[in-house]
Formats: structure tokens, C-alpha cells, sequence
């Protein structure tokens, strides 16, 4: 039986024009016990000058270890969002988060196996048919894959393209390498949004789910997008949408491992009310 517990993707902060830093410490404050970080290759303008919650994987990781410990925090997965159809920096960027991921896991910030999400790219180019995008993906994979192996990662492959947003595409792309650390860091939200029924979608994939990205859409998303997009930054508080997160918890529960729900939602108002009806989910 999985213990579910209740984290948050930094992106809350993101429209507030706030850093990492002010971000985790009111996470913290609302109640929060796990973050997970956005990473960037390089550096960021506005991240140094404390207007963007993104961190750089060149940052010191003793600095994470220092700072979650002094706001008791944790790190569910390392948000180093890698482009599986990229041949140019994809497998480098994904390369770089998965070996900070092992760095971050080894200054005892993972409480389960450290995790960095990926996806394939919301918008291939118009050339690319089917058959290359899966060769290319195949391709991408295996240095991918080695590197998680090298280094105990696992790899979350999340629904926010073409290809990862629906099942059957989803599954295929699992099995186009056999690594046991290839594995889906499921988005409640990007599923809905693709048309896919959600609670199926992940039914489909659950046997490999390691992560989870907790994403409500508001109604007047879902009527306008729905079975237009691949996906969508954030969504709206948990329980304010059309997720049902008694259904997504009664799912995950029968899984074998922990599992963390990771809350994308917009502001800090939606992420103080999201905590307040995942856990109150969580407890009935």
C-alpha cells in the first residue's frame, strides 16, 4: 500500500516574479514538506537578480542541502525538463539533471529514489512524421538511460506533448528501452487537456509511475482546450476543477511504493488551497 504524501512544483511563484529562495520558504510556511526545483542549464538574468524561482545546475548542491535543511524541506524530483525529440541538447540537459539529481540525493535531500522528470517537445518540427519522432526518441534514450543507471535515477517521462500526452503513444515509448529506470511522472492536468481520459491514462501506466504531477484545470480551461493542446503550465487550485483526486488517490493507493503528489498550480492562494483539499483527500 503506497503512502501518498503532498509536495509542490515551484512554478506557484512564477507569476509573482519571486526566486527560489522566497518560493521555498513559503512553501514551507504554508505547510509543504517536499519542493521540486526547476533547473536550467547556464544561468538566468532574472533568477540572479531574484525575479525567477529557476535554479541553475552549476549551483553548489551543498547550497540545497544547507538551505532545505534550515526550511525542513525535501526534494520529490528534479524538474530538469529535457526534450526527448532534441538531438541537439536534449540528452545533455537530461544528462546534467539526472547527475545533480544523484548529487542532491547523496546530501540526503531525496526521502525515495531521486527523480528527473523529461518530455518530448510540445511542438516537433512539421517534417518529423511518427516514425522518425520514435527513432529519434530510441536514439535520445539509451545515453539517457545509461546515465540513470549509472547514477540510481529514475527517469519520469511526463505527459505534455503529441506523443507522451495519450496512453497508447505513452507505452510505446516505454518500451523503447528496457531500462528499469525508465519510468512516467504522470501530470493529472496534461492528460485531461489531451483529450485522454485521465484516471484511465494513468490505470495504463501506473505499474511504472514514480512521480506525479497534482494538476486541476478550471472548467472554462477544459471547454476551451480541450482536445486542442498537449498540455498547459499550471492549472488551478486542486478541487476548484474537473479532477476528481479522490478517484487519482484511489488508484495510486494499491502501488507497491511511496508515492509524492506534486501541486502545479499558479499562485499562492491556489497553492494554500490545494494542500487544504489534497489533505483532506488523502485522509478520507
Amino acid at each position: 500500500m503506497a503512502k501518498i504524501k503532498i509536495g509542490i512544483n515551484l512554478e506557484f511563484v512564477r507569476h509573482a516574479d519571486k526566486s527560489f529562495e522566497w518560493g521555498a520558504k513559503k512553501a514551507a510556511e504554508i505547510g509543504y514538506r517536499y519542493i521540486e526545483p526547476c533547473f536550467l542549464m547556464g544561468t538566468c538574468l532574472l533568477s540572479n537578480a531574484g525575479y525567477c524561482h529557476l535554479q541553475s545546475l552549476d549551483t553548489d548542491p551543498e547550497y540545497f542541502k544547507d538551505f532545505c535543511r534550515e526550511q525542513k524541506l525535501k526534494i520529490s524530483g528534479v524538474s530538469s525538463h529535457s526534450d526527448l525529440l532534441d538531438t541537439r541538447i536534449g540528452v545533455e540537459y537530461a544528462r546534467q539533471g539526472i547527475m545533480y539529481a544523484r548529487a542532491l540525493a547523496d546530501r540526503g535531500l531525496f526521502d525515495t529514489v531521486p527523480v528527473v522528470q523529461i518530455c518530448e517537445t510540445m511542438y516537433p518540427p512539421k517534417w518529423m512524421k511518427s516514425k522518425e519522432a520514435y527513432a529519434v526518441m530510441k536514439m535520445n534514450l539509451r545515453p539517457i538511460m545509461e546515465c540513470c543507471e549509472d547514477n540510481g535515477v529514475y527517469l519520469g517521462v511526463e505527459p505534455h506533448g503529441p506523443y507522451t500526452s495519450h496512453a497508447k503513444s505513452m507505452l510505446r515509448i516505454l518500451e523503447l528501452n528496457d531500462s528499469p529506470w525508465l519510468r512516467v511522472n504522470f501530470d493529472t492536468g496534461n492528460s485531461y487537456l489531451s483529450g485522454e481520459d485521465p484516471y484511465e491514462f494513468l490505470r495504463a501506466v501506473k505499474d511504472k509511475l514514480v512521480h506525479l504531477h497534482a494538476k486541476d484545470i478550471t472548467v472554462a480551461q477544459s471547454d476551451a482546450e480541450r482536445g486542442k493542446v498537449a498540455g498547459t503550465a499550471v492549472g488551478c487550485a486542486c478541487g476548484d476543477g474537473v479532477i476528481d483526486w479522490a478517484k487519482i488517490a484511489k488508484i495510486c493507493r494499491p502501488l507497491k511504493r511511496d508515492l509524492i503528489f506534486s501541486v502545479e498550480c499558479g499562485t499562492v492562494e491556489q497553492a494554500e488551497r490545494s494542500l487544504k483539499h489534497l489533505q483532506g483527500v488523502l485522509k478520507a
